[in-house]
């Protein structure tokens, strides 16, 4: 198994899982390491913790990606608390599933290498530029994810050493081409259906509250309404790019920084070359021979250019007279290359040149000698990176004079400010993941929570959070993370409860309909008896949305309708309404010989994913997992 698993972490299944999750990252944005709190986990998988943090960072992350996903909407449908509640579940779920596999590496002793780390990074197209990878690049990406590199590559290997064990259970996967002729079959089909929905809304003027109920509630669910520690502070912030030199740059200095560095603006020779290639693919002396006749033909006077368009077995080339365009140093074959530049003047046509295509015949027709680039054309380039230079040596000196300042003055930054010529910035309460950039990145989050700030109220260290980028910190107020008061929350307890209530009535009086249904009442008596319209649909199919999912997910439940008989069910949804179901016809689809690769790709990869499941979903009955209620604030 070890030995499948490690094959599996090198190949290409493995690569686009690890893709997959940086590109949602980065498209998503990682909430930042965060210092470690003495909260209740959410979870506990084998004695080992999940932190409220990591839940935090975790389903930060998953309300950008669902903001991304559902733009303007996400704002309506997370003001539903049984959804987020939903949400919130899953993120838990994730996090438990992870730390299973976690520690199922670690027993098999899976480990990646700092090597294999390095490689996948160089290899992410998310930190290429022009299809090189690009360091500036891969350090702006993982700033915008609040990563710092050891954080990041510490990640990284968690991940990768995770994917090695979706890559075993992905690489022995198979699907037989009946199993997917009848997949497809069953996609593709669609069911006629009626339903009704049956609102909790009616069920509200029902239910009566007592103000125990409230209280009661209140107090055994306290862990659900914590408000999050808060923390103002002061800061102070240096970025070389901000920052005056001491000295402007002039031209004179431009001029000499050139002088001193004209090897760099060295252009190398360019040779403009054509050729005539004889292939040695099957016999290679007639190959050899061949070509001597061309080239005796040339020093007779041939025409190289009509020559190696009849005779060049280089195709593209020889349709333009054999032209291969400008040339430099290490582009092509050594050999074809020695003798390309060996040859001195415009015109000539070298030997016979044997390389591993053949035999080629060069002729020189043109030359740009080696030469500096004009100091006009690299001027702009050589003041930016001067001035630039210049920013940063200024950039340097202030950080000197903030560091010994802020350290001299620990219990106020005005004297940092002031010498550094910088303003100071403060904000009012915030929790720990609504700081502001530049204060929301790992490197400053983690030092404004600990207890050497919160409590004894000193200025922080120099906290670097980019490329000549730093801020120091100072805590003005602290709120640690307490109960909300009852009366904060006794409307939104009256809400829960009151929506519950209905929610149970409405589920109660749907039981009486559905039985009056199936005892041979019309669905379209209960809706004019109920109020409600009738909706209809002639092909459901399995991957819609003009249908809540519950009632979606039953309707391909349901066993195949008996001739003149329909199917019925009862359907809770997940908004606390109900629904009844009547399903009139399935709509069998025609049998697929042929399947394209995009579907047949697409049935293993499902096939895969429920294997997969079934794996963690093996792993959890087998360990201790423990899951605390969880509440994380809606409000920062």
């Amino acid at each position: 198994m070890l030995e499948k698993i490690r094959e599996g972490s090198q190949g290409p299944v493995a690569k686009i899982i690890l893709g997959a999750v940086i590109l949602s990252f980065a498209l998503a944005g990682i909430g930042g390491y965060l210092g470690q709190t003495t909260e209740q986990p959410v979870a506990e998988v084998n004695g080992i913790k999940i932190s409220q943090t990591d839940f935090a960072r975790a389903y930060q992350n998953e309300r950008a990606r669902l903001e991304q996903q559902f733009g303007e909407y996400f704002a309506q449908i997370s003001s539903d608390p049984t959804y987020m509640a939903q949400i919130r579940k899953g993120v838990v779920d994730r996090l438990v599933q992870q730390e299973l596999q976690n520690q199922l590496a670690t027993e098999l002793g899976l480990r990646v290498s700092d090597e294999q780390i390095k490689k996948a990074i160089v290899e992410m197209p998310y930190f290429q530029l022009g299809g090189e990878f690009s360091n500036d690049r891969y350090l702006q990406v993982i700033r915008q994810m609040n990563f710092q590199p050891d954080s990041f590559r510490e990640y990284l290997r968690e991940e990768m050493t995770r994917s090695q064990l979706v890559s075993a259970v992905a690489g022995t996967e198979f699907v037989l081409s009946n199993e997917l002729s009848n997949t497809v079959v069953l996609q593709q089909q669609t069911r006629a259906l009626d339903y009704i929905v049956l609102g909790k809304d009616k069920m509200k003027a029902q239910v009566t509250l007592e103000d125990d109920a409230v209280i009661n509630y209140y107090e055994l669910n306290q862990d659900k309404y914590q408000s999050t520690e808060q923390v103002s502070v002061q800061y102070l912030e240096l970025n070389a790019e901000n920052v005056d030199p001491e000295v402007a740059v002039t031209d004179a200095d431009v001029l000499a920084y050139y002088e001193e560095s004209k090897i760099q603006y060295l252009e190398p020779e360019k040779r403009r070359v054509s050729h005539i290639l004889i292939e040695n693919n099957e016999d290679d002396a007639a190959a050899n021979a061949e070509a001597q006749i061309l080239l005796a033909k040339l020093r007779e006077g041939a025409d190289f250019s009509e020559l190696a368009k009849t005779e060049s077995d280089d195709i593209v080339s020889a349709e333009l007279g054999g032209d291969l365009d400008w040339i430099e140093l290490d582009m092509m074959e050594p050999e074809f290359e020695s003798a390309a530049f060996a040859l001195e003047n415009v015109g000539d046509i070298s030997g016979v040149v044997a390389s591993e295509f053949g035999y080629h015949i060069i002729k020189l027709t043109d030359i740009e000698r080696e030469q500096v680039q004009a100091f006009d054309k690299v001027k702009v380039e050589l003041r930016a990176e001067l001035e630039k230079n210049a920013k940063i040596d200024a950039f340097y000196q202030k950080q000197t004079e903030i560091a010994e300042l802020a350290f001299e003055m620990s219990d106020s930054l005005e004297d940092a400010a002031l010498a550094a010529g910088v303003e100071l910035k403060s904000t009012g309460l915030i929790s720990r993941l609504a700081l502001p950039a530049p204060l929301n990145t790992p490197a400053v989050s983690n030092v404004v929570f600990t207890p050497e700030l919160l409590e004894d109220r000193v200025n922080s260290e120099v906290l670097e959070v980019g490329s000549e980028h730093i801020i120091v910190v100072r805590v003005l107020d602290y709120t640690p993370a307490a109960t909300k008061p009852f009366d904060d929350v006794k409307a939104q307890i009256e809400t829960s409860l009151i929506n519950e209530q209905a929610s149970v009535l409405v589920n109660e009086h749907a039981q009486t309909l559905f039985a009056e249904l199936q005892t041979g009442k019309s669905l379209t008596e209960i809706a004019t008896t109920e109020g409600v319209e009738v909706s209809s649909e002639d092909a459901l199919a399995r991957q819609t949305y003009s249908v809540a999912p519950a009632i979606l997910n039953e309707a391909f439940k349901l066993p195949h309708p008996i001739e003149g008989k329909s199917e019925v069910a009862v359907v809770e949804l997940n908004n606390g309404d109900a629904a009844l179901v009547q399903l009139n016809r399935v709509n069998s689809a025609a049998p697929t010989v042929d399947l394209d690769e995009q579907q047949k790709q697409s049935i293993t990869n499902s096939q895969i994913n429920r294997n997969y499941l079934a794996f963690v979903t093996a792993l959890e009955v087998k360990a201790e997992v423990v899951r605390p209620q969880i509440q994380v604030s809606e409000q920062n």
